[in-house]
């Protein structure tokens, strides 16, 4: 079952393959939908400081049926963060939120602050300062592994080039229709793991019948087939929900996709009116 598998990081430390996102799931809610997550076998749990929702998700992890040591918890720093000393008071902050002796990994929610997404300054001094914040933190044994998000090939460079622990994961928008193969490539070439956020392209793939028809072949469900495609192309998926049925839909993903139908999957027409940088701001994470 994916729920038991894993990949292992840059530093040994593993992973597992598939992960509950809690995007715009209500602080006051996001406790229950970790601990039924974890009844189910979800052991990979993601939250950001912008989500609003750390408190909730860490009182899920305090009080989850398993002990802490067998979930692997991610919460991101926030986009507009890109100096040393706010980064290092953050990273602290979470902790207390979360009510965690530690956090499993930390990573940079994008490059540049979400108002300034998609413009020509990248934010290199910014991104080094918070990252040294990191790696601190990571070596003091607050966090046990770093990772970035929304980064492209220059902006991991610019750490891959200057910093001292490398980062470990990249966590970028991919799915179905927009499946960023270059960048997946680099990124896996560099010894980085790729997250996978937004599955399902923010539920817009539910509407296309090609896809919804191939998943009628396979007898799965249109984000069952999602998640499939990103498993097969080695990527880890993330989808959100806090909808106990479809977390155990979306962990029922032990079937193959032929080598025919990936390839369709992997051309398939991209998703009209989706991904303009005016709008993806608002999803920036793991959504």
């Amino acid at each position: 079952m994916i729920l038991q598998s894993t990949y292992t990081l840059s530093n040994g430390v593993e992973i597992p393959k598939l992960g509950l996102g809690t995007w715009f799931i209500d602080d006051d809610k996001a406790a229950d939908a970790v601990k039924a997550a974890v009844e189910i076998g979800y052991r990979h749990i993601d939250t950001a400081q912008a989500y609003g929702n750390e408190r909730g998700v860490g009182d899920g992890v305090r009080n989850a049926s398993v002990p802490r040591e067998e979930l692997f918890v991610v919460t991101k720093l926030d986009a507009g963060i890109k100096d040393y000393e706010t980064a290092r008071a953050s990273i602290d902050s979470s902790l207390k939120t979360m009510g965690l002796d530690y956090i499993d990994m930390m990573i940079i929610h994008s490059p540049q602050p979400w108002e300034d997404f998609g413009g020509s300054d990248r934010y290199f001094e910014g991104n080094l300062a918070a990252w040294k914040a990191l790696e601190e933190a990571y070596e003091a044994g607050k966090l046990r592994a770093i990772g970035v998000s929304n980064f492209q090939k220059e902006d991991l460079d610019n750490l891959l080039d200057n910093a001292t622990v490398k980062p470990m994961l990249n966590q970028i928008l991919a799915h179905v229709s927009n499946t960023p193969f270059d960048l997946i490539d680099y990124t896996r070439s560099k010894g980085l793991v790729v997250e996978a956020y937004s599955p399902v392209g923010h539920g817009q793939i539910l509407d296309n019948a090609e896809i919804g028809e191939m998943a009628g072949k396979y007898s799965v469900s249109v984000p069952q087939l999602c998640i499939r495609y990103l498993l097969q192309l080695g990527l880890l998926p993330l989808p959100k929900t806090a909808n106990p049925d479809h977390m155990r839909n979306n962990a029922d993903v032990d079937f193959e996709i032929s080598d025919a139908d990936m390839e369709t999957l992997k051309n398939a027409k991209p998703i009209e009116d989706y991904g303009d940088a005016s709008v993806f701001p608002v999803y920036g994470g793991t959504m």
